[in-house]
This record gives C-alpha cells, sequence and structure tokens, in this order.
C-alpha cells in the first residue's frame, strides 16, 4: 500500500495523520571562514572514532593549529571526557600560549 492510498483511507475516516518534522537548516546565511595568517590564530578540534576487534571503542582528540598545519595533540582513549578535554587544552594553553579561536564541528568559539 502506497502512502496516497493510506491517506485517501485515513482522510475517508476521518482520521488525523501525524506528519513528521522535515530537517533542520541553519538560520541565516553562514559567513566564510578566513584563512588563519598567523600560528594560534586557529585551532581545530575533532574526535576520530574506531573500533577493536572485540568491540570496544577507540577515540582520537585530535588539536591541529590551522595555519601551520602542525598537529598539537593527539590523546587516544577509549573514552574521553569533557573534563579530559579541557585538561588536555590546559596542557596546550602552557606549551603553545591561547589561540584566538578554537573550532570544533564547524562551529566557531571565541573568547578564551
Amino acid at each position: 500500500m502506497n502512502h496516497k492510498r493510506l491517506f485517501r483511507l485515513y482522510r475517508e475516516e476521518r482520521l488525523m495523520v501525524r506528519r513528521r518534522g522535515g530537517r533542520k537548516r541553519a538560520l541565516g546565511t553562514r559567513a566564510p571562514m578566513l584563512v588563519p595568517q598567523w600560528p594560534n590564530d586557529r585551532w581545530s578540534l575533532d574526535f576520530v572514532a574506531d573500533q577493536f576487534i572485540d568491540g570496544r571503542r577507540m577515540r582520537i582528540l585530535a588539536v591541529v593549529d590551522d595555519c601551520t598545519r602542525e598537529c598539537l595533540a593527539l590523546v587516544p582513549d577509549t573514552s574521553i571526557s569533557g573534563i579530559r578535554v579541557a585538561r588536555e587544552l590546559d596542557g596546550l594553553l602552557v606549551a603553545y600560549g591561547k589561540p584566538k579561536t578554537i573550532v570544533s564541528d564547524n562551529v566557531l568559539r571565541q573568547e578564551l
């Protein structure tokens, strides 16, 4: 039975058909990201995940300086909490200084 016939039967029986919501879209237009000119202008954070043969998951936190393309940190673990991410970022701040912005999954974070 296709969706048109099902909808017709619902209408004949005066039943309400629940409409599913559409895909959520970003509001407004996004400004293109500027290319960083100096080291510590922008850092990128990303999680990489894989799975062992026995089913356990492994995650890696990767922190990259977008100007120099230098990998500042790779943190492997089976589970990485928010506290662990904050601790690793604190260590990077001591070693490399404070970046102007941090980007994570296309979300811009400013003013550290």
